[in-house]
């Protein structure tokens, strides 16, 4: 939110906010010029939901291109709207959470909280342990220092050897950019796990599932933010749910362009 409000897409009574403003109950809000209804804390409800998301999908609510977007895959919400808990590239799949609460969000996302992000990697060349002790040391890239916490060999065959690796913070394409400060290339990218939820078999490609009462309560913990209650789903949203999860078209594998004849 910090960042919107720098960028002046937030608007309290029709003026541009700034970061420090007080709000109050009466003041009227608007987010990209359309109105946010203010509650207390403790009367928003906070729902959260594990995408596996594939390879191809933007984590953009609508993209000028016509590109495939993962909200367009989750279900519907009455009166509330799904916030992405960080993001993954078009080229990465795997974990994604979504979730109704802007401050677990915000808080499970910013630098402080140290949350940690699991990656299975799949790296083309020959890695040395130089290379393993130099990302675990701390590289310099552009936007500043960098590293992995821990680094795991997952075997392989011929020139493409898997590797799970932990980092504590979401900076664009930072896991790719470390492996290519070292000179090697990575050819498939997928998380799984953020903080403590791990990816697992409920959800596949192209699927949700919500999580429970214990993992909403584990992330809100890790967040320092009071557990509360997940609301359970009136008839209607159980209804509109299950719709949206029957109607989703299955996720078609990414085809490889055909080679043109010489």
């Amino acid at each position: 939110m910090e960042t919107a409000i720098s960028d002046g897409r937030v608007k309290v009574n029709s003026q541009v906010a700034k970061l420090g403003d007080r709000v109050e109950a009466r003041d009227k809000v608007s987010f990209d010029d359309r109105p946010v209804s203010l509650r207390p804390e403790e009367e928003v409800p906070r729902r959260v939901i594990m995408y596996n998301k594939p390879e191809g999908e933007l984590c953009t609510r609508k993209d000028p291109e016509g590109r495939r977007t993962v909200f367009e895959r989750l279900p519907r919400l009455k009166g509330e709207r799904w916030i992405a808990i960080g993001r993954l590239d078009i080229n990465t799949s795997g974990l994604l959470l979504f979730t109704t609460d802007g401050e677990l969000a915000n808080r499970l996302m910013h630098p402080s909280t140290q949350v940690e992000r699991e990656y299975a990697v799949r790296v083309m060349g020959e890695v040395t342990r130089e290379h393993i002790l130099a990302m675990v040391d701390g590289v310099m890239l552009e936007d500043g220092p960098a590293r992995f916490t821990d680094v795991q060999e997952f075997g392989g065959e011929g020139i493409n050897t898997w590797f799970h690796v932990v980092i504590l913070e979401g900076r664009n394409r930072e896991v790719r950019r470390l492996w290519e400060s070292q000179g090697l290339t990575v050819s498939r990218l997928k998380r799984v796990r953020y903080g403590n939820i791990f990816l697992d078999k409920r959800a596949k490609a192209g699927e949700w599932v919500e999580l429970t009462q214990d993992e909403v309560d584990d992330l809100a913990t890790l967040a320092n933010l009071e557990t509360r209650k997940v609301p359970a789903l009136t008839p209607d949203e159980k209804n509109r749910w299950s719709r949206d999860k029957h109607k989703r078209k299955p996720v078609q594998a990414m085809r490889k362009p055909k080679s043109r004849a010489r």
